[in-house]
């Protein structure tokens, strides 16, 4: 089967540019299933002081498997250690397919994430996706009366069922709500992307379009930032990799070319099983002590464990 052609858009690659990194944490799990708190709140903390912001309770975080009870310690830890910075929070809505839009449920997870000073990211959920493009921009609508700032969020069914990727009338129809300052794009696909960075360019500037492409990290070099699931594996590898872009420095490519290799490892389907990668890559670091994860997790199997050794040595030589 023949690869279809996208060819790269001409005079997109935005070079010198400060990238804005968002990164997805780990929930970290104990080996008597309890989850690892001293692990997430030291993972947040280095976050934090590699530069980039922390994303809590997002897919990476088993956003869909936590209860509200999960959520709401993950924030108080991440309020705390943060110290005023910021960071985003997904606002996920637990519902079943053939539901209607339940305003009423966001409305509750986004003032959890805005009561510890959180920026919600606004999971989709089957009522959300399931309506028409018309009813999806109205429901966003509604949300920013919630939300003074809000991130949207473009999710592929790869990562999980009640996904859609929204035509491009509807990303407009983001792009026009003033209280929504940018969306994750979740497609794996790099010319839907360089749509979508068109788009922005033409239409709102200042709107951020936040890659979640694990599978092709690079997106930066067109003027995308970033929440991604990979960067949780090494932050202060893909902070010196953000330095690097904004200074000019040829070290991008070199250490951009590693964090891929990681990527293209790690995202391979299925999607999901990334974070048991994760939790091994991190335990392999000496960040966490157990390399469990959620029991309703897909796993990976013990023979990535040598390959993950090796990118982590290898990932400890960049300075």
């Amino acid at each position: 089967m023949s690869t279809p052609k996208h060819p790269e858009p001409t005079g997109m690659i935005r070079r010198k540019r400060r990238i804005e990194g968002s990164s997805a944490i780990l929930l970290p799990f104990l080996a008597n299933g309890d989850i690892d708190w001293t692990g997430f709140a030291a993972h947040v903390r280095r976050t934090v002081a590699a530069g980039l912001a922390p994303a809590v309770n997002m897919d990476t975080g088993f956003g869909n498997l936590i209860d509200d009870t999960i959520r709401r310690k993950a924030l108080q830890i991440t309020q705390a250690e943060t110290g005023g910075k910021w960071f985003v929070a997904g606002a996920f809505v637990l519902d079943q397919p053939g539901a209607a839009f339940d305003l009423a449920a966001y409305a509750h997870q986004i003032d959890l994430i805005q009561q510890h000073g959180g920026t919600p990211v606004i999971f989709q959920s089957y009522g959300l996706t399931d309506q028409s493009d018309e009813q999806i921009v109205e429901a966003y609508t509604a949300i920013a009366r919630h939300a003074p700032r809000f991130v949207g969020f473009e999710l592929g069914q790869m990562f999980a069922p009640f996904g859609k990727i929204y035509s491009l009338e509807v990303y407009r129809g983001l792009m026009g709500i003033p209280q929504c300052i940018g969306a994750k794009h979740s497609s794996l696909r790099r010319d839907l992307e360089w749509e979508r960075l068109a788009l922005r360019d033409a239409t709102r500037p200042d709107f951020r379009v936040y890659t979640g492409n694990d599978l092709a990290i690079d997106m930066v070099m067109y003027g995308s930032d970033y929440l991604l699931g990979l960067s949780t594996f090494a932050p202060e590898a893909f902070a010196l990799r953000d330095k690097a872009w904004e200074n000019g420095d040829a070290a991008f490519y070199e250490i951009n070319d590693l964090l891929q290799y990681l990527g293209f490892l790690t995202f391979r389907p299925p999607v999901p099983a990334y974070k048991h990668s994760a939790a091994m890559f991190l335990k392999l670091r000496g960040w966490i002590g157990c390399d469990d994860t959620h029991p309703r997790s897909v796993k990976r199997p013990e023979s990535d464990r040598d390959i993950l050794a090796d990118i982590a040595r290898r990932i400890e030589t960049l300075h």
